[in-house]
């Protein structure tokens, strides 16, 4: 039962934590910004922070980092610090508000945090990246020691050998770029309270050396029902210049961070339960014998850049990431209460079967080599941008024996109590995974308005299992290609076209349940396509706009608690834009996505998959208060459809939701100099209710209702 039931980590909750955590929010960031954290008395003191898609370089991750976003053919955000701190950020569902193709897919806190892309949940072991190299994103990540957060969204396959179709999130480390002096001091209700300091220095002759140090401690204290805990992070990043041309760059990452899950309430029966009837404070983890889910990560790594004559470099960068987690959970899961057995819900008056789920001790590793030479060459008058090279990445999983043995019978108003049963009688699956990736990628300049770009990825993937009572289970090796083609044409100097089409490659795991008849087993390969067209503008006044249609077809994977197999398709058509403007005193961006989802060539045919909103919409306002110079009036609004709960016909749906943030800021410049930043906010001002979401996991239907009304400040010092 490796991560509470399936090998994939489809169990995607707990608060990152972020460095930033009460911080006041914005939706976008200034891209002319530097790349870490910038210094407050470099910044502007009143305006909030917008995203200009124009002047932002394109996501590293994309494989084109060169270029900028505006004239490349792919659709990303590059969510910087100081968006993040604006925002309060402080776990992966945060990033929901900041763009409407990013939405939940199954967060709760205490637990790893997990989003969906254009209405693909993310796995966790292969669409997180970090600096660009995979990582494991099975545990709680920081921000504190983060510049920014990259979004790359659609079909992955010329940047990642094998990961699910929605996109790929990557973390940008901090680097030590310049002098940095920072320090923040936050509380969020109900006494959550933060402290973490950011130093950064060159010295040396010619400022040849740098060392950056992040640290961080928080109480956690949510309003959420017993779910006290703590988390800290410590980090230090340094580089020194061998030669002019030569850079080596070296960092080391260690946090902790110990808190009670929370675990979904379900539906009663066949109906969905009222939300206003929910107390969204309610833990139904609140048994007595409850522990908490305890994550601890060291992740360190190493790049060395060289820059040759004719503008080709040469790059290596190794990194390796060490995880321990402790995860336990009461764990509510199906009703056998009724005249039959439900497994995906629970029974009509709200009781569930209540299981004492205990796995500690396990352990994950993800090491990586990526080994690059880029650089331009012509061939007559056409220009080429090349990039090539290999990625070689491993990862291991060891899982000890667990406990998952019923305790009782529970109830979701969270009244009842039962006595443990911990016994570790949970046979598990432990993996080793192989992969090597040989990637060439090459935009082509062919005249002074058209482009063409080029990408292709070999991989060879090599995986073992074996459970925890010694039975190997068949391994798996696969190899394949993912081609990927885009044109880019510039209709003037400001507005591009683009078309592109590509492949990628989603690898699955049944999950080790033994009602499934092969548990465990590692499934062939499966192949994804996404084609998309889009336009991106701007105008002399400010004005940045993007818009595209995009269609991904992937193989449907049906889990029904008893089989786990390939059947049919799974299509998503949308169209997805984002507009964003400074006007004087006011800022504004409005972010929409309309989303076809469905089921095809099987059983289930023209039905929606569950948990994926059929449309979804970002508005944030801001305004510099010119009675008072420095403070800055700022609002968001957050907008989702309904979502379907079973993949059936006829399935219950939650209803859409809206959820209204206000916020302000206020820049004091004191008189030595040092800048003080005041936040205030409120996230869901009005205290709305309703069900934020509704992932499915080994077939059981899980609802997580709208966070409350939560309050936060903060005070920043940059000296």
């Amino acid at each position: 039962m490796t991560h509470r039931f399936t090998s994939r980590a489809l169990f995607a909750a707990s608060p990152l934590a972020a460095a930033l955590a009460l911080a006041l929010p914005a939706l976008a960031q200034d891209a002319t910004a530097p790349s870490g954290a910038a210094n407050a008395a470099d910044a502007a003191p009143v305006t909030a922070t917008i995203t200009v898609t124009g002047r932002t370089p394109a996501p590293a991750v994309s494989g084109f980092g060169e270029q900028p976003l505006s004239s490349t053919p792919i659709s990303a955000r590059v969510l910087g610090e100081r968006q993040l701190l604006d925002v309060g950020a402080r776990q992966v569902a945060d990033l929901v508000r900041l763009d409407a193709g990013v939405s939940d897919a199954y967060n709760s806190e205490g637990y790893w945090g997990n989003v969906s892309m254009r209405g693909y949940a993310l796995d966790a072991r292969f669409n997180y990246r970090r600096d660009g190299l995979p990582i494991s994103g099975e545990t709680a990540i920081a921000l504190e020691n983060k510049a920014g957060v990259e979004l790359l969204k659609g079909t992955s396959g010329i940047q990642a050998g094998a990961s699910a179709p929605g996109g790929l999130l990557n973390y940008v480390v901090k680097r030590p770029d310049r002098t940095v002096r920072s320090a923040v001091l936050g509380w969020r209700e109900n006494g959550s309270v933060l402290g973490a300091a950011d130093l950064s220095q060159r010295f040396g002759e010619d400022e040849r050396y740098g060392l950056r140090l992040n640290a961080a401690a928080e109480r956690l204290h949510p309003q959420t029902r017993d779910l006290r805990g703590e988390r800290h992070l410590l980090a230090l990043a340094g580089d020194v210049k061998l030669a002019r041309d030569t850079l080596l760059e070296a960092e080391i990452e260690h946090g902790r961070q110990s808190q009670p899950s929370v675990p979904g309430f379900s539906l009663r029966g066949p109906d969905v339960p009222d939300a206003h009837g929910i107390d969204p404070r309610l833990n139904l983890n609140n048994q007595r014998w409850t522990q908490p889910v305890v994550f601890e990560a060291n992740t360190a790594s190493l790049r060395l850049t060289h820059r040759l004559d004719g503008g080709w470099k040469l790059a290596a960068h190794a990194m390796t990431q060490r995880l321990r987690t402790d995860d336990r959970l009461a764990y509510p899961f199906g009703c056998g209460n009724e005249a039959t057995y439900l497994a995906d819900r629970y029974c009509s008056d709200g009781s569930f079967d209540l299981y004492d789920y205990r796995s500690d001790n396990e352990r994950r590793r993800s090491d990586a080599l990526d080994l690059q030479a880029s650089g331009q060459f012509q061939t007559g008058s056409v220009t080429h941008a090349l990039t090539t090279g290999i990625l070689v990445s491993r990862f291991e999983s060891r899982i000890p024996r667990q406990a998952f043995n019923y305790a009782g019978s529970g109830q979701d108003d969270g009244s009842v109590q039962v006595d443990p049963n911990p016994d570790l009688t949970f046979d598990t699956v432990s993996r080793k995974e192989r992969t090597t990736e040989l990637y060439l990628r090459d935009n082509v300049r062919l005249d002074a308005r058209n482009q063409l770009w080029l990408g292709l990825r070999h991989t060879r993937i090599e995986r073992d299992s074996r459970s925890s009572d010694g039975t190997v289970l068949p391994g798996h090796a696969q190899s394949f290609n993912t081609p990927w083609v885009a044109l880019s044409h510039a209709l003037d100097e400001r507005l591009m076209a683009y078309a592109s089409f590509g492949h990628g490659i989603e690898s699955r795991a049944v999950p080790f349940f033994p009602s499934y008849p092969n548990p465990g087993f590692v499934l062939p390969a499966q192949r994804s396509r996404q084609a998309e067209v889009g336009l991106k503008g701007s105008s002399r006044q400010g004005l940045q706009w993007n818009v595209s249609a995009f269609a991904i077809d992937q193989p449907y994977a049906r889990d029904t608690g008893a089989s786990f197999t390939i059947e049919g398709r799974q299509r998503h058509r949308g169209l997805e834009g984002l507009v964003e403007q400074r006007a004087g005193a006011w800022q504004f961006a409005a972010g929409a996505m309309a989303l076809r989802a469905r089921i095809e060539g099987n059983d289930l045919d023209g039905n929606r998959p569950p948990n994926v909103p059929a449309y979804s919409l970002r508005l944030m306002a801001g305004h510099d208060v010119a009675a008072l110079p420095g403070l800055n009036l700022q609002g968001w609004v957050v907008h989702e459809g309904d979502r379907a709960v079973l993949p059936t016909d006829g399935s219950p749906r939650i209803g859409g939701w809206t959820r209204v943030d206000l916020g302000a800021r206020y820049t004091q410049r004191v008189e030595n100099g040092s800048t003080l930043t005041w936040r205030a906010g409120v996230d869901n001002a009005f205290d709305r209710r309703a069900w934020r979401e509704s992932p499915s996991l080994a077939n059981h239907v899980y609802l997580y209702p709208l966070a409350p009304r939560t309050w936060r400040v903060s005070l920043q010092a940059d000296f």
